[in-house]
């Protein structure tokens, strides 16, 4: 089934979470950091929505987000104690719980401890090629300059899947970037590359200056070998990018995406999820104004599409008390 990019199942944002000494009092001051992606992207702007959530309703957190490579980065600050919350891809999401997936995580010990929270909104493969490229497609890549992404990023891991899929290695490409996607437009512009790909949620504000600077255009990135393989997985979905939300590219464009998706561990207490979750839901309208791909958010998708891991119990507790579990 094909889902619309505005109508958001889930998606991904990372959030870190710091407490000092054991069970705090509530009078204590809490101290949340939330990891997202680079300075532009989406999941960067979610975490710092999610921020303003908590600082406005709860008075005794103190909140802030961090700048990281992405999903797979995310899913290490996890591991490390770094952070407490992190906002992942769904396929990132289940490569690290199942210790299936792609070259970024085949030789990684599974995450049986990462746990789900909610899921945000649909992350679209999305291919920006220049217009004097000749790329009309995901199999016009072949032979092109491309990013193909940075490693610890959630695109990357993406994209290697696509390219194991396809039977591509780097060296299918003239060129194979590893750039950032603070970094990616700069080097479209410039013609250092021919194309890049970005998952990401829509409208974003990189692919609108990529788009509106360099004379680019979105270009479909779904096949039949593409739908044939995310048909038989749970964390993927056709979408389409609708036409009108960037310059110079009039009609729709049909992908495949994931969900962004927040995720923590099972070391990170029942009482702070519980009351992070508690004032994100209580207060859903306010993250859902403070972004367009948040705008769609509702509970009914964030409790079930995309989230590979188990329910953190302390997220079980409040959605059992809301009469949704």
């Amino acid at each position: 089934m094909k889902t619309s990019i505005f109508n958001p199942v889930p998606a991904f944002l990372v959030l870190s979470i710091s407490l000092f000494g054991s069970s705090p009092a509530v009078s204590e001051t809490q101290k949340i950091t939330i990891g997202g992606s680079s300075s532009v992207g989406v999941y960067t702007a979610a975490a710092k929505a999610l921020c303003r959530v908590i600082k406005r309703h709860s008075p005794t957190t103190e909140c802030t987000n961090k700048i990281s490579g992405g999903s797979v980065s995310n899913l290490n600050d996890l591991a490390n104690g770094q952070i407490q919350m992190g906002i992942v891809q769904s396929d990132v999401h289940f490569y690290a719980y199942t210790g299936e997936g792609t070259k970024s995580f085949r030789d990684k010990e599974k995450m049986t401890n990462l746990r789900s929270i909610f899921s945000m909104y649909p992350e679209a493969f999305t291919i920006i090629a220049r217009k004097d490229s000749g790329i009309k497609g995901l199999n016009d890549l072949v032979g092109k300059k491309v990013n193909i992404g940075n490693p610890g990023s959630g695109q990357r891991a993406t994209m290697e899947t696509v390219m194991a899929i396809k039977k591509w290695t780097k060296d299918t490409f003239l060129v194979a970037e590893e750039l950032t996607s603070s970094e990616h437009s700069l080097a479209l512009c410039h013609g250092k590359v021919q194309a890049l790909i970005f998952s990401t949620g829509h409208p974003n504000p990189s692919v609108g200056h990529a788009v509106g600077l360099c004379d680019a255009v979105l270009v479909t990135a779904i096949d039949s070998d593409i739908t044939k393989f995310i048909e038989a997985r749970q964390y993927y979905a056709q979408v389409s990018v609708p036409g009108g939300i960037y310059a110079g590219n009039d009609d729709g464009v049909d992908s495949f995406g994931v969900f962004a998706t927040l995720v923590s561990t099972a070391d990170v207490s029942d009482d702070l999820i519980y009351n992070f979750v508690k004032t994100v839901f209580e207060n859903l309208d306010d993250l859902k104004r403070a972004h367009p791909a948040l705008s769609y958010l509702n509970p009914q998708d964030m409790l079930k599409t995309g989230l590979t891991a188990p329910l953190h119990d302390g997220a079980v507790r409040y959605y059992k008390e809301r009469g949704w579990m």
